[in-house]
Formats: structure tokens, sequence, C-alpha cells
């Protein structure tokens, strides 16, 4: 019987670049994943993956990334959202857009979907399908986009939601229980770095108000991915997972905008693809 193998993309904000150079990758090289998890950004670059659309992550990482339509001080002001994220998943990607989703190849991928979101009332997680997507419907990918106070939370179905990493920010558990007999994790954190609870902790405190619960949740964000990572590698240690992470962040962090940086985290992560092979074999 045929291995189910599956792919985590924890993502990051424009550290997903590394991810989006895997995944380019692991697409030149017929590497077919049958089920992928995207938290985030993570999101964003499955959804090109499963779809079959080489290097339409790095253009929006390297270009549509560093334009104020995508994310400024201007949008929050006039928004309450840093990053407009209906500009980025509607007027680029439907179906009219700039470097639209090619929804058909998505739909008859054979690579299931589940993208990472957190209801912003309780905290808790939703894990959306391919069954909630459909032609210029993009929204489950702005809601698992949402950082909290970076963006408002963003309602599908007449529900808010928040970031996916303040649910599940490292969803290999979730792959396991879905079947999978191995699975590829993508970090954008070298895979040793622990991740401080400090920004977190800053941001919990401006949604706190109005949404205690998923302040709460944001707040334990960092023991939860650390806790994941260290899962993760005993999983690897048993040969039923393989980390891939970079050994540095070429100088980009969630919010950078610096392009030839961002090109470089992205080459690296291309590079850094080619180690899933023997893991498959």
């Amino acid at each position: 019987m045929k291995e189910k193998i599956g792919v985590v993309d924890v993502g990051g904000g424009l550290r997903g670049a590394y991810a989006a150079g895997v995944l380019d990758y692991c697409l030149d090289n017929n590497i077919i994943f049958d089920l992928g998890i995207g938290v985030s950004a993570g999101s964003a670059n499955l959804v090109s993956y499963a779809a079959g659309q080489v290097r339409r992550n790095l253009r929006y990482y390297t270009e549509y990334a560093l334009r104020k339509e995508y994310m400024s001080l201007g949008n929050f002001i006039k928004t309450g959202s840093y990053i407009d994220l209906d500009y980025v998943y509607s007027i680029l990607s439907n179906s009219g857009g700039e470097y639209p989703l090619d929804y058909p190849a998505l739909k008859e991928s054979k690579t299931e979907l589940l993208v990472v979101a957190a209801e912003a009332e309780t905290g808790n997680t939703k894990y959306f399908s391919k069954e909630d997507i459909h032609q210029d419907g993009y929204d489950i990918f702005k809601a698992s986009s949402a950082i909290p106070f970076v963006c408002k939370p963003y309602p599908v179905e007449g529900v808010f939601y928040y970031d996916g990493a303040i649910g599940d920010p490292v969803p290999i558990e979730k792959a396991f229980a879905e079947g999978c007999d191995k699975v590829v994790l993508l970090l954008t954190l070298p895979e040793d770095e622990l991740r401080s609870p400090k920004r977190d902790v800053k941001l919990a405190k401006r949604i706190r108000k109005k949404y205690p619960l998923a302040a709460k949740a944001l707040e334990q964000r960092a023991e939860n991915y650390n806790l994941s990572v260290k899962a993760a590698k005993k999983y690897q240690k048993e040969g039923k997972l393989f980390i891939i992470a970079p050994d540095d962040t070429c100088g980009v962090k969630t919010l950078s905008r610096n392009r030839d940086n961002i090109r470089s985290l992205y080459e690296k992560g291309y590079r850094d693809g080619a180690k899933i092979k023997d893991f498959l074999q």
C-alpha cells in the first residue's frame, strides 16, 4: 500500500519565501505530496503548490509585497489592517487579477489541502479544506493570514478568524491524525531557534479587550511552537518526519521589505528542497 506523504508549512510572514523555494523545487522535480497543511503565509504557499503554479509565490514575495497596497501604514490608518488581505487574495488572485490562482488546477489536484485559522471569539483552531474554496472565493487564506492587531480578524461565513499560528502553529499532529505515514515540516526559522513570546504578548494586549480568548491563545503561541518543534525532532529520529529549515533567515523578518534578502531566502529554500528526496526514498 502506498504511503501517505504530508507537508506542513508553518508560514512566518515574508520569511515564508524560504518554504516557497522548497515547494518550487518540489514542483520542478515532480515531488507530489498527498496532503498539505498551511498556516498563515504557509497556506498561500501551499495553494500555489497544489495548483502547480511554480514561482507564483516568488512574485508575490519579491514584487507585490513591496507595494503600499499590499501592506502599509496607510492601509492600517484607513482600514485597521496593515496588510490588505483583500488586495492579496482577491484583487491580485482572482480570475481577473495580475496573477490569478489557477482554481481549476487546484480543484483537480491530487494534493489534499488544509488551511489553519483560529476563531477570534474562542481561540479555537479551525481547519478549512478545499471544500471551503471556490473560484474567486479565497477567504480562508485571508482568515489564516490575519495576524492579530496587525490585521483585523477576517470573517468567513459570519465567523471571525485570526492567523492560524495562534491555533495550531506547527500542525504535525494534525498531519498524522489525517493518516500521513511521513511528514515534511517546513520551518522558516532555524530549527534550534526557540520562539520568544515577547512580541506575541505585546500584540495580545492590543486585542484582549475585544477578543480575550484569542489573546490568551496568542500568549501561548511561542510555547506551543517550541513544544511542537521538539516533538518534530523526536519524530525525525524515528524516521517519520523530516525538518527543512533555514540555517539563517538572510535578514528577513515577518514584515521585511528588502527584495534582495527575500530572494536570497527563497533561493536558500530552493537549494534545501533537494534534501527531501533522500527522506522520501
